[in-house]
């Protein structure tokens, strides 16, 4: 048994337990799984329906699968009759994209607009004869 922290000591983080974002991450990192999303993005599915996207894998393999999506919380299920209804749940996606997409795109946004050259009007422009000289063309 491990003994608790002494009160002077920062408690060790627990490395073993993902967090919300890895579990999307994870579940967000197989093709499978992204086209089983895709299917129930254009619109809700039974568990058979999903099992016929993706006709090359078994009911088993599809089971798995959509657990993992569940655990992300990337999907919901819900009995109707003897059916489960599966629906996409796009919150996770769209905390991932606040969370890191946005930011990093904002950031490469940023600094492309650094890196593009200062604009120039038309009086700052020179020519090759006038250059030396330091006269200005108009535009």
């Amino acid at each position: 048994m491990r003994e608790a922290p002494a009160a002077d000591e920062p408690a060790e983080e627990h490395v073993d337990e993902p967090d919300d974002d890895d579990r999307v991450f994870k579940a967000l990192a197989s093709p499978v799984r992204r086209r089983m999303l895709d299917a129930l993005r254009a619109a809700p599915r039974t568990t058979g329906e999903l099992c016929g996207a993706v006709p090359e894998l078994d009911r088993t393999t599809v089971l798995q699968h959509l657990r993992v999506l569940e655990q992300a919380e990337l999907v919901t299920g819900r009995k109707v009759g003897r059916a489960r209804v599966l629906t996409l749940a796009p919150l996770p996606i769209k905390r991932l994209h606040d969370r890191w997409i946005g930011a990093y795109a904002r950031a490469a946004v940023d600094l492309l607009a650094r890196l593009e050259p200062a604009p120039h009007g038309p009086a700052s422009r020179t020519t090759p004869a006038n250059a030396d000289s330091g006269d200005v063309t108009p535009g």
